[in-house]
């Protein structure tokens, strides 16, 4: 399969690299990695997102080349002109974001190069591969499918950057000898003080995501007999202390170190609507439970987009979860850590518990 996707990039000139909103370590990296790479082969690369790359991405080679997407005459332009427009780190249409329809629309062939499930049927040529640690390690074959004498320092390092966060730095399952072999190419390729770069991405946050990650954590809940854990970070939170969903990155896994814990959900409320980043341990899938709200992802690592304030969205998707998760049939719903997600007691936490059991109900008679 790389071989075809070789063959589609060494046609084409002019190429259009997008991946999808809210970009994390992996997509950043992946499109970085091929970007660069494409460029020293004499490729014309236009990197096109409909939203930033975080905060502790910005420091990586090509990050100033990102644009994001306006609709204006120019990028509609470099849209039209495009022979080939590249998808990594997501398949589906709706994740890109608002620069999603205008891809898609496009005329030039248009290449996915991803590791998540069920993929849309809209792409003429896919890289796909579920069980890859990363689109950066698809990425990575690609080149050495083309040529890995042309990987520069840059490139390298930047898809050392998406395999590092995407596995948790080696340490999630999806880790295998065959990647440690990739990476110990990539340090080699980019020279790489792998101390430095893990400085770069993890031991930089400005007061403001402390201060965030201190309210974060008292929103704690434990449910079904401490088997599931949530937070929450409301819009309150952030206009109160002024830090943006970006510096969030990776709370979630804190829920995760719980001895007692195999799935946690973080919940962020934006103006549209809730987003809940699904993770868990390797005997709870939760791709399923995300897909029951129209998201999707791997079976341990997933995210879905509700159209219901934070303490709706946080009601739904437990009342849900003995549906997808092998809970025992007698586990409470929510045992404690009765705050509301702003940090605060909730005085009606009995109300709060019969509406969840009312929409236990309802979940288990589906």
């Amino acid at each position: 399969m790389p071989a075809s996707i070789v063959s589609v990039l060494r046609d084409a000139q002019n190429i259009v690299i997008s991946t999808h909103s809210r970009p994390d370590g992996d997509a950043i990296g992946s499109q970085l990695g091929l970007g660069l790479y494409l460029q020293a082969q004499g490729k014309d690369v236009t990197f096109l997102n409909s939203d930033p790359a975080p905060y502790n991405m910005e420091w990586l080679v090509g990050a100033d080349q990102i644009q994001i997407y306006d609709g204006s005459l120019a990028q509609l332009e470099v849209l039209q002109a495009a022979d080939v427009l590249v998808v990594v780190d997501t398949n589906t249409v709706g994740r890109l974001g608002e620069v999603g329809k205008s891809i898609r629309n496009a005329p030039g062939e248009k290449v996915i190069i991803d590791h998540h499930t069920d993929p849309e049927t809209w792409f003429d040529h896919t890289w796909i591969r579920e069980t890859a640690s990363s689109a950066a390690e698809l990425v990575y074959e690609i080149i050495q499918e083309w040529d890995s004498s042309m990987l520069s320092a840059d490139a390298a390092q930047a898809l050392y950057v998406a395999i590092m966060t995407d596995t948790g730095s080696f340490r999630f399952s999806n880790v295998s000898a065959g990647l440690h072999r990739t990476v110990a190419d990539l340090i080699e390729h980019g020279k790489l003080d792998v101390s430095k770069v893990y400085g770069e991405v993890y031991e930089k946050r400005s007061a403001d995501a402390i201060q965030l990650l201190s309210k974060v954590l008292s929103t704690m809940k434990m449910w079904y007999d401490g088997q599931v854990g949530t937070m929450g970070i409301s819009r309150r939170m952030l206009q109160d202390i002024g830090a943006s969903t970006g510096e969030a990155e990776g709370f979630v896994n804190h829920l995760l170190t719980i001895e007692t814990v195999r799935a946690a959900v973080m919940f962020t409320e934006t103006a549209r609507g809730t987003k809940a980043s699904f993770r868990s341990k390797e005997d709870f899938e939760v791709h399923k439970w995300a897909a029951s709200f129209g998201g999707g992802g791997h079976r341990y690592a997933a995210g879905a987009f509700l159209k219901d304030d934070l303490d709706d969205a946080v009601r739904k998707v437990m009342a849900a979860a003995p549906k997808y998760l092998p809970l025992a049939d007698d586990a409470e719903g929510s045992d404690s850590g009765a705050t509301s997600q702003d940090g605060e007691l909730n005085d009606e936490d009995a109300a709060y518990l019969e509406s969840l059991q009312k929409l236990q109900k309802k979940f288990r008679s589906i």
